[in-house]
């Protein structure tokens, strides 16, 4: 680091000097160097603006190992990164690039996803990969990437492109579990991380899970590794999904209780099901050949899958035991209505808006990295208790009509996972499913 050494007695000078043509680097703190001096850093990008004051005996040398300073240390990652890009960019830096410096970012390993918002102004297209090396040393990352919109195709695929590095691979551990995944062709959403939580506290010793929405293995790990699941039946349609789950199987040692089925759990054999039994396939669906033989076989099945579960719900039915029956953990958003003003200062609260909306971009698909109870409250609001009785009929209507017999259906819990775009939120229903003993 560039440095002007000087006599001890014209240290305090010489800092104001720097301080008052903004030459001083503050990163790092003044210490002391050979010959009884002291030595004040400098910025690099700015030496060629360095005049050495004639009043004060000092001269230019570099410091191997400079020591931050404390407002260094205190730096949050938010502010190093602005603080490195207003240094590279100069006299160019302003407010319209300040705001297209993200603040939050996901973090798997040593590569850094960035929002797709980030640096999307022209400006930053002209430093081309000097931006980009900038960006992942002040992130402590070797790779970065951004994301893009998820693409409509019906698997939710992810648009992310590789700014810096040339693998997409990254591991990400949560709650003990490592999944590995390619960040370019895999989604992982760190929303989800308390109904993982919530799953891999429930009781599913000796029971046999059906996973419809497998993914990379999201929910199908916790249940083999902490709920401790006899043996899991995982469905998934992406190829690069089912890459990464075979592997991430085999990283947390579970395959050999897990069969991977590969393709759309909707082409199901419809022979001698009743019509509204029969699965519809969108026409966005891809060609795959593959069809789900899982019959009578699940203690639980998971309906992981958003914004509805909807178009597995007869396949849940199906893979259920026909004697006992189990319990369907059922994923879909919900629309809440706001709620109403309080009479006592209802223009106050008109003013201030929604609380759920606040800080959302209104897209419905992004959710917000609020999560939880935190955000949305313990209270079980009236179109969530609407939503899942309505499932609850639909469901109990799906198994009498298979099984030729009645069945009974019985909400055991409705989890809010996280918010999405205004009023919009991210619901589990857990639906006990028993048949009807004579």
């Amino acid at each position: 680091v560039p440095a002007l050494a000087t006599e001890l007695q014209f240290a305090q000078r010489l800092r104001e000097h720097l301080e008052e043509r903004q030459l001083l680097d503050r990163r790092y703190r003044l210490q002391e160097v050979p010959g009884g001096r002291v030595a004040l850093p400098v910025l690099e990008e700015k030496l060629d603006q360095l005049r050495l004051p004639q009043e004060m005996p000092c001269r230019l040398i570099r410091i191997q190992d400079p020591v931050p300073s404390r407002a260094a240390r205190r730096r949050t990652p938010a502010q190093k990164l602005r603080d490195e890009l207003q240094r590279l960019l100069g006299e160019s830096w302003s407010e319209e690039l300040e705001r297209d410096v993200p603040h939050a970012w996901q973090r798997h390993g040593d590569l850094v996803l960035l929002s797709e918002d980030s640096f999307r102004a022209a400006p930053w297209e002209k430093l081309g990969p000097a931006l980009w090396e900038t960006v992942a040393s002040a992130l402590g990352a070797q790779r970065l990437a951004r994301r893009g919109r998820v693409l409509p195709d019906g698997m939710r695929s992810p648009n992310v492109t590789l700014l810096l590095g040339q693998d997409g691979w990254v591991e990400h551990v949560d709650n003990g579990i490592r999944y590995t995944f390619d960040v370019t062709k895999c989604m992982f959403s760190p929303g989800n991380i308390t109904e993982k939580l919530r799953v891999a506290s429930l009781p599913c010793s000796r029971e046999v899970l059906v996973d419809l929405y497998a993914g990379i293995g999201y929910f199908t790990l916790p249940y083999l590794v902490h709920a401790a699941a006899a043996f899991a039946h995982a469905c998934e349609w992406n190829s690069h999904a089912v890459e990464a789950l075979r592997r991430n199987l085999a990283l947390n040692g579970v395959q050999d209780r897990c069969h991977v089925h590969h393709g759309d759990n909707r082409q199901v054999s419809s022979a001698n099901q009743p019509r509204s039994l029969q699965p519809h396939t969108a026409s966005s669906s891809p060609p795959l050949s593959f069809q789900l033989e899982l019959r009578d076989v699940a203690d639980r099945v998971n309906l992981g899958l958003i914004p509805s579960s909807e178009e597995g719900w007869p396949v849940a039915c199906r893979v259920l035991k026909k004697d006992t029956g189990g319990v369907l953990h059922i994923h879909h958003n919900v629309e809440t209505l706001p709620a109403p003003a309080p009479r006592q200062a209802p223009v106050l609260q008109a003013e201030r808006g929604s609380p759920e909306g606040a800080g959302s971009d209104g897209e419905v698909q992004r959710p917000t990295e609020d999560s939880g109870k935190e955000t949305l409250g313990a209270r079980i609001r009236p179109e969530w208790q609407r939503w899942a009785e309505a499932t609850a009929a639909r469901i109990q209507g799906l198994l009498a009509e298979l099984h030729g017999q009645p069945w009974r259906t019985s909400i055991l819990h409705i989890e809010a996972v996280k918010s999405y775009a205004p009023h919009v939120h991210h619901l589990v229903l857990d639906l006990e499913c028993r048949p009807v003993l004579p």
